[in-house]
């Protein structure tokens, strides 16, 4: 399996267990754009409907456009925690 096709796995994996939280550690990173883009429409669709929590680590700071609350770490602190008044979609973001 590619590295894609592991992650794509491990992210079914985890939904399918249906948690009230779901901890994603750079989720796209082995993805493209656009299996990247519908992987997190389906997490956000799936945890909206469950109302389970998704905890998403990345690099992408484009990401946190779509994002409810954003936290960020700067050696190892926190830095800024702040809700987002108006995340957009997914399909919204840049990559």
């Amino acid at each position: 399996m590619s590295g894609g096709e592991q992650q794509r796995v491990s992210i079914a994996r985890a939904i399918a267990k249906n948690s009230d939280l779901l901890l994603c550690d750079e989720p796209t990173g082995a993805l493209d754009s656009e299996t990247g883009c519908m992987v997190l429409s389906e997490t956000r669709r799936l945890c909206k409907e469950e109302g389970c929590t998704t905890l998403i680590v990345t690099h992408n700071a484009n990401l946190a456009k779509a994002a409810d609350r954003i936290v960020r770490v700067k050696n190892g602190r926190v830095v800024e925690n702040l809700v987002n008044e108006r995340p957009v979609s997914i399909e919204e973001v840049d990559w």
